[in-house]
C-alpha cells in the first residue's frame, strides 16, 4: 500500500471530516501503551491527531510526525507537538522514545526502512506499537453493504490486511523486534449517518469524483436506514520490543 501515493494522500482534502468522523482507539489499548506518566512517545503518521490526544490524555508526552499539511493543521489545533515530514525523511535530530506508535499508518510507509528506522528510536526498553481499529459491520452485515459500492468502487477492505497477519512476523523478526498481539473486542453502533460519513473518509472513497461519492452515500443510506448499524471492533495492537538476542 506505500506505494499507492495518491491513495495514501488523500485524506488532506478530508481532514476536518476525517476528524470528526474517525473513532479513537479502545481506552484499554491506550492505557495498555501509557505504562507510566511522562513517557516519550513519537506518533508516526498522525494524521489530525486522534490517537496522540488519546496518549497525551492518558499522560504521555507525545510528538507527532505527520505529512499532509491539511491534517497536520488540525492536529496543531488540538495543541499537539507536530513536525511536518514523512517518516523516511523526518530527522530525529539523535531524539529517543519510550514508545513509536503507528496508528492506522503502517501500511502507509515502506516497512522494512521504517523498522529499521524505529528500532534506533527507541530506548534500551522502548516500545513499537503498530495499532489498527477493525471495524465491520454486523447488522447490516458487511456484505449486505458492500452492495452498495457496485460498479463505483472495489468492495472496501482494510489496506492494513496484509500487515495484520503473519505476513508482519518476518519483517519483525528481520528488524530484531519480538513481538506480541493484543486485542480489544468492542461492539459499536453507529447511526446510519455517522456509519455512512465514518466510511466516506476511507482513501478508496475519498479517490472518487464527488458524484460518485454522493451516490454511494445514497446507496449506503437506503440499505442502512433507522436502525443504524451494529458492528464489532477487533482493534489490533502488536506490540514489538528488543530483541535481546539481535543486542548482543
Amino acid at each position: 500500500m506505500h506505494a499507492d501515493r495518491q491513495r495514501a494522500e488523500s485524506f488532506g482534502s478530508a481532514a476536518a471530516r476525517y476528524d470528526r468522523h474517525r473513532p479513537g482507539y479502545p481506552t484499554a489499548l491506550i492505557a495498555d501503551l501509557v505504562a507510566h506518566q511522562g513517557i516519550r512517545v513519537l506518533d508516526v503518521g498522525a494524521g489530525t491527531g486522534i490517537a496522540s490526544a488519546q496518549l497525551r490524555g492518558a499522560g504521555a508526552e507525545v510528538l507527532a510526525v505527520e505529512p499532509d499539511p491539511q491534517m497536520a493543521e488540525v492536529a496543531t489545533a488540538k495543541g499537539l507537538s507536530v513536525e511536518l515530514a514523512t517518516f523516511a525523511d523526518w530527522d530525529p535530530r539523535g531524539r529517543v522514545f519510550d514508545l513509536v506508535v503507528f496508528a492506522q499508518s503502517f501500511h502507509w510507509v515502506e516497512p522494512a526502512d521504517a523498522l529499521a528506522k524505529v528500532r534506533g528510536l527507541l530506548t534500551p526498553v522502548g516500545r513499537l506499537a503498530l495499532v489498527w481499529n477493525r471495524i465491520v459491520a454486523v447488522s447490516p452485515s458487511a456484505e449486505t453493504l458492500a452492495g452498495a459500492y457496485a460498479g463505483l468502487v472495489e468492495q472496501p477492505s482494510r489496506p492494513s490486511a496484509d500487515l495484520e497477519g503473519a505476513g508482519l512476523d518476518p519483517l519483525l523478526a528481520a528488524a530484531g523486534l519480538s513481538h506480541e498481539r493484543r486485542r480489544y473486542l468492542e461492539h459499536p453502533h453507529y447511526s446510519c449517518a455517522e456509519w455512512v460519513e465514518m466510511v466516506s473518509t476511507y482513501s478508496n472513497v475519498l479517490r472518487l469524483p464527488a458524484a460518485d461519492q454522493e451516490r454511494l452515500r445514497d446507496r449506503l443510506t437506503a440499505l442502512i436506514g433507522s436502525d443504524g448499524v451494529r458492528a464489532t471492533n477487533d482493534a489490533l495492537a502488536v506490540v514489538c520490543f528488543r530483541d535481546e538476542v539481535s543486542d548482543q
